[in-house]
Formats: structure tokens, sequence, C-alpha cells
């Protein structure tokens, strides 16, 4: 008996604080914000600004940051029915340094942190979130907390299970040991036959890959960009929306894909002109009314 899908897409991983800076206090000392994030829940709260039904599997502390996340993602409109929440350990917490280059680095804080603590069973328990939903999908920062050769075995099984990947140029460097990242990029399509992949390439746009096709599409460049925290997981956002429209057969199409990889690279691009991610992601018509008014 087949089940009904109900939820558009439920995902699983990580969800912490980002500790953002936010100017300097009087007596000089940098001031930090606290933003709740994590990929996955920024990817749902996108989605339910599209007017998605979505569902989150994960695990915070019992403390004062897991409950805030909890209010956070709740007021998004995510059902949070799988967060699991900790009585011993901490919330994880990340620290965003912005980069020279606009680019960001984080530091975190987990030894270990409540979102790497999640159990199978836990998992188990929600079963119904995933096989209820149409998409299922995976955060893989939570698999970074051991060493990275093991990391990177746990991400290989993920790319063995999925049909959809989206994958940002230093993730493919990570990956295959390539620098060239279309020849990278291949490498992963030939050993994992993924049907569709997406590589972002920051301020330099994206390429998308089906069935034999390819096409790229130049980024969005804003003059007001503050920071790129969460531009990937608004174009990952961007993404499964085109799915959840198509279907990944439907997206064996040009037109269709250059649809795609231009609303994604102008929400990412909207994104980065505010702090955070997770409260503030874009909505269809602001994306669409960007486009337009970038003459795309």
């Amino acid at each position: 008996m087949s089940i009904e899908k109900k939820i558009d897409v439920t995902a699983l991983g990580e969800l912490l604080i980002d500790f953002t800076q936010n100017g300097l206090s009087e007596q000089g000392n940098n001031l930090f914000e606290a933003n709740p994030g994590g990929a996955p829940c920024n990817v749902l709260a996108m989605l339910n600004k599209a007017g998605k039904k979505t569902a989150f599997i994960g695990k915070v502390g019992n403390d004062m940051f897991g409950r805030l996340l909890k209010s956070k993602t709740e007021g998004e409109g995510i059902d949070m029915s799988g967060l699991e929440m900790d009585d011993e350990i901490h919330t994880t917490l990340a620290f965003v340094e912005k980069l020279p280059n606009g680019d960001r680095d984080f530091s975190f804080y987990r030894n270990p942190g409540a979102d790497v603590m999640l159990t199978a069973d836990e998992v188990e328990k929600h079963r119904d979130l995933i096989e209820s939903a149409r998409i299922f999908h995976l955060g893989t920062l939570s698999m970074t907390h051991d060493t990275v050769e093991k990391a990177k075995e746990k991400i290989a099984f993920g790319l063995t299970q999925c049909d959809i990947l989206k994958i940002s140029d230093n993730e493919i460097t990570f990956m295959t040991g390539e620098e060239d990242l279309d020849k990278g990029i291949h490498k992963i399509i030939d050993q994992y036959h993924i049907p569709l992949v997406f590589a972002t390439f920051g301020p330099d746009g994206s390429k998308a890959y089906c069935g034999g096709k390819e096409v790229y599409v130049e980024g969005f460049l804003n003059p007001n960009t503050i920071e790129t925290t969460g531009a990937g997981d608004t174009f990952c956002a961007s993404a499964l929306l085109h799915v959840l429209k198509y279907g990944i057969d439907g997206l064996d199409n040009e037109a269709h894909l250059h649809e795609l990889l231009t609303f994604a690279n102008a929400a990412a691009s909207l994104v980065t002109t505010k702090k955070g991610a997770l409260c503030v992601m874009p909505t269809v018509d602001q994306v669409e009314t960007y486009i337009r008014e970038s003459g795309r």
C-alpha cells in the first residue's frame, strides 16, 4: 500500500546557532548576533515561504539556544515534531567570520554538540515524516564532526543513495581532489550516476547537469551584499522548488534548467543582503521582481 505524500520536503541534519558579527561595543569589542541557522532548516524556511509543507528531523540541546531554535523554526511554519531535545548535550554553536573575499569561515563549538548525537532509533521514531514526504533532503554538516576522511566516507555513501545533488566549488574539490571543477563534477557524476546535479560557484554562478545536458547561468552580483551565509541553502531551496514543479524527468530540458538556475542564483544573491538566513529567506515574488529589475 502506497503512503500518502502529505509533506513536500522533509529534511534531516543540523540545527544550530550562527553567531555573526554585528558591530562593536563602546569598548571596541566584537558584538555577535545569535541567528538561527543550519542548512536543512534554512532550506525548509524558504520552501515554506513558497507555500510548501515541510518537516524537520534533528536534535538540539534542551537549553536556551535549543528552545530559541524550536520557537523560530516553528514560527517559520516548519513541522518540528521530529525535533529531539537533549537534556545533557548542548546545542551546537557556530561563529561566523567574514573573510576579505566576502566568503565565510565557521568555527564550530561542539564537543560534542546535540546535532551529532541524533541516533538511528530517534530517526526511526519519526519515520513517518520521511515516508510521507515527496522529497527527503539530507544535510551533511553533522558528518564532519569526526576526521576529514571519515566525513568523506560518510558523504560518499550519501552520494550512492541520492537522486539530486547540490554541491559547491570547494566541496567538489574536497570530494574529488580536483582543482578543475568541471572535471571534478564529471568524476562525481560518472562514479555515482546521480540523475540531477547542481554545482555552485559563488558569485560566478551555477551549472546544472541532467540527462547528459549541461546548462550554465551566471550569478547576480548585488552591490548590497553583506555576507554570504545561507546563499547555498537558498539556492538549494530554489532548486527543490523547481523539482517539485517539474519533477526530475521534467528537468531534462534546457529551458527548465535555465529557469531554475536563474531563479536560484537570484534568490541566493538576495539573501546575501541580509544578516542570518533562516528568518530572512526571500519570497518567490521578491525573487521574480529582482530578476525582472536585473533585466534577465
